[in-house]
């Protein structure tokens, strides 16, 4: 995809999706030591901020080309480690054993959060279903309950849309939804949010799981536990499926990757965060810039992959405004991303 900005340059961004590679220049996205490329590759949830933070950011940086691919959190990371790529981007947090494959190959990887995200639960608008409980979803993907009769619907069969295993969002739900039981054999799995929204969207009967940011009006979320996805719910840790959204680099970022992360987490990087249907991080702390080392267990959550990080969005909420202090940004309409 290229992008002619006002400056007169071309800003060569490489998206490189699951069966689709982009070549511009000659330059190519497997390489990330390549002259002045700068790779990014992981999560497609994150793939609409990474793309346009290296868009905005080639503008100011002439002498850098940006290559963003997606393929999911697992590949991200595992590419890393492989030290083909300089930044992986990531909707879960690292696991520990894949910490550990790091570490052996003398990769230390660091944890920045650059924006908060919510996992929505969508189903087709002609469904009367408004609420779920997060032990009803369970139910759904486990194969406990197959027809939305015994949940207050119509007289019709449950299609359980999941995603697939090297999916952050996967990861994320299984934890936050599902207390790690597996989702039932016959889940249509898909691989990308719009592939999730898309189907939701053309099947009366079915329900599926998205970030927050790739919701359209074409699909209904659902509240879940009572509580409806919305920038506030999420930002104040009400919603129980709020997650953050991760960037991962060896070692503290350097060079041209410290520069984008510092761009991604200023101030114009955030609003360009909330333009892209997602919820800016606070300022300082841990939940901003101050990535952290892993430390063995601890630094792994013991019982809940995002409780810490509810707590400290409990901490962090400002009693005046409702919700985190974020350089007091107005949340955005939510945009359709049909198109995307």
């Amino acid at each position: 995809m290229q992008v002619r900005r006002n400056t007169g340059r071309v800003a060569r961004i490489f998206s490189c999706l699951p069966f689709l590679l982009v070549f511009v220049s000659g330059v190519s996205c497997s390489d990330p030591e390549a002259g002045n490329t700068l790779t990014i590759k992981g999560s497609t949830t994150v793939l609409p901020v990474a793309q346009i933070g290296a868009e905005v950011f080639m503008d100011r940086n002439p002498r850098v080309d940006i290559s963003v691919q997606g393929g999911g959190s697992g590949v991200g990371i595992a590419s890393l480690v492989d030290r083909t790529t300089q930044i992986a981007t990531s909707s879960r947090e690292i696991k520990k054993e894949e910490i550990e494959r790091a570490r052996a190959a003398g990769v230390h990887p660091h944890e920045t959060i650059v924006a908060m995200d919510g996992i929505a639960v969508a189903v087709n608008p002609s469904n009367p279903v408004d609420n779920l409980t997060t032990e009803q979803i369970r139910d759904i993907y486990t194969g406990e309950v197959s027809n939305w009769r015994e949940l207050g619907g119509p007289d019709r069969e449950i299609v359980a849309i999941s995603r697939d295993t090297s999916s952050g969002t996967f990861e994320a739900f299984e934890k936050l939804a599902l207390d790690g039981l597996k989702v039932r054999p016959d889940a249509l799995v898909t691989a990308s949010n719009q592939v999730v929204n898309t189907t939701v969207a053309q099947t009366p009967g079915a329900i599926g799981y998205l970030g927050y940011g790739y919701l359209s009006d074409r699909v209904k979320a659902v509240s879940v536990d009572g509580i409806r996805p919305s920038g506030e719910t999420i930002r104040s840790g009400r919603y129980p499926l709020a997650r953050p959204l991760y960037l991962y680099t060896d070692g503290k970022p350097t060079g041209d990757a410290k520069r984008y992360v510092d761009f991604l987490l200023s101030e114009e990087g955030q609003r360009l965060v909330q333009e892209q249907g997602f919820i800016p991080v606070s300022e300082g702390g841990r939940l901003s810039d101050q990535g952290y080392e892993p430390r063995d267990k601890s630094w792994i959550c013991s019982s809940s992959e995002l409780r810490e990080i509810r707590s400290a969005l409990r901490v962090l909420r400002s009693e005046r405004e409702g919700g985190l202090k974020t350089a007091c940004l107005p949340f955005p309409e939510k945009r359709d991303r049909r198109a995307a």
